[in-house]
C-alpha cells in the first residue's frame, strides 16, 4: 500500500506532462490542416518519367543521361 503514495503522485505529473504537451502542439498549429497531407501524397505534380522525352517536351534522351555512354561504346576497342 505504501507503493501508492510514489504511484498516484506520479501519475498526476505525467498526466500534467501529456496535457501541457497537447496544448502546445494545439496552440503551435499542429491540428490544423489534418486533411492536407493526406490529399497532398495523392496529388503528383511532377513530370512523367518517359523515356526518350525531356521535360520540355522536345525529343532525345532521358533527363540526366546527356554525355554517359554504353559500355560497349566506351573509350575504343580493346585488344584492336
Amino acid at each position: 500500500m505504501d507503493i501508492l503514495y510514489l504511484l498516484i503522485p506520479l501519475a498526476v505529473v505525467l498526466m500534467v506532462v501529456a496535457v501541457a504537451g497537447l496544448m502546445w502542439a494545439i496552440r503551435n498549429g499542429q491540428f490544423e490542416d489534418m486533411e492536407g497531407p493526406a490529399h497532398r501524397i495523392l496529388m503528383d505534380d511532377d513530370d512523367p518519367r518517359i523515356p526518350g522525352r525531356r521535360p520540355g517536351g522536345e525529343g532525345g534522351e532521358a533527363p540526366g543521361k546527356e554525355g554517359t555512354a554504353r559500355p560497349e561504346e566506351g573509350k575504343g576497342a580493346r585488344g584492336a
